[in-house]
């Protein structure tokens, strides 16, 4: 995973140099492989290991660096998007197999202008490895590259009856993905479809029919959550490997689909243009809870080697762009 410093530096003082973030992220686990300059930027090549999706992101190992040097994390912001008073669009969901989704978020906004992203957001991408293709696909994929976590949007203008409904796929059914390839499908698929069929592989890739293009004006926001061994297992049957599908079979945080998608839509709003125009529509039929650990202090200290201290928990400032 490709690490640009300045974009490191939006959540966190770091005066180091790239040689000893060098040395220090690889002390902690986080093992820089290489470092290079590219498009303006020192980029850090980190080797993520698989127990440790929270790092598949800037503010992933932003976080690692702000314990390490006992440094407060600035975070972007975001939050839930705003509501409205009533819908000038309507966004129905519907998630017909909540075991393999148990979390979808979506919205969307209207009046959008797709053009080309910023300068700066092109060249982070690009030292991220990620290629820019214009001002919608372009925030979705920073979010991404931001907070870890994926995000897909759809034109909303083709999506027939203006809904979506998240489902398993039928033997035998096929659907044309954003690379152009034209894929059959199985039961052991997951498929996020309109009204009518698939318009993308959950946690994989979109479909054609519905991409972002020069002429979209009302674009649908995803932000959903997984189940890991599902993504993972549709991706290695397809031999289709994503960046998204590569976070959400690690296990992407479901906490996050709201957060993500409120800064989406906050950047859509600042760089092409676009107004909320539905209510977020939140399916979370049965809530996941985070996992409590009482552990000793001695016990820590004898796994670990070291005498671990206890600190209090300070929430982060959150900073806007």
């Amino acid at each position: 995973m490709k690490i640009s410093i300045e974009w490191l530096r939006e959540y966190l003082e770091l005066p180091e140099t790239p040689q000893k973030l060098k040395d220090d992220l690889s002390m902690i686990g986080l093992l820089v492989e290489g470092v290079e300059d590219a498009y303006g930027t020192t980029v850090l090549e980190v080797e993520v290991t698989s127990n440790r999706p929270d790092c598949l992101s800037h503010i992933g190992v932003a976080r690692e660096l702000a314990a390490l040097y006992r440094r407060p994390l600035r975070l972007p912001g975001a939050g839930r998007p705003p509501g409205l008073a009533s819908d000038r669009i309507p966004c129905a969901v519907e998630v017909r197999d909540p075991e393999l989704c148990p979390r979808y978020t979506a919205l969307v906004l209207d009046g959008v202008r797709v053009g080309e992203s910023p300068d700066w957001m092109q060249r982070r991408l690009l030292a991220a490895g990620m290629r820019p293709l214009n001002t919608v696909v372009d925030i979705t994929n920073y979010v991404l590259l931001e907070t870890g976590h994926p995000l897909h949007a759809f034109d909303y203008d083709v999506l027939r009856g203006g809904r979506i409904v998240v489902a398993r796929a039928h033997s035998g059914q096929r659907m044309r993905t954003l690379d152009g390839v034209e894929r059959e499908l199985d039961e052991s698929m997951l498929l996020v479809n309109d009204g009518e069929g698939p318009v993308a592989i959950a946690g994989v890739m979109g479909g054609m029919e519905s991409e972002i293009s020069s002429s979209t004006g009302r674009v649908l926001l995803e932000s959903a959550y997984f189940q890991p061994a599902s993504v993972r297992r549709t991706s290695k049957k397809l031999g289709l490997s994503t960046e998204a599908s590569y976070r959400f079979e690690r296990g992407a945080d479901w906490d996050n689909t709201v957060p993500s998608i409120g800064r989406a839509c906050r950047l859509i709003e600042e760089l092409a243009g676009g107004r909320l125009a539905s209510s977020l529509q939140d399916v979370y039929p049965v809530r996941k809870e985070p996992v409590s650990i009482t552990l000793r202090q001695s016990s820590a200290a004898a796994m670990i080697g070291v005498r671990a201290e206890v600190r209090r928990f300070q929430s982060p400032k959150k900073r806007s762009r």
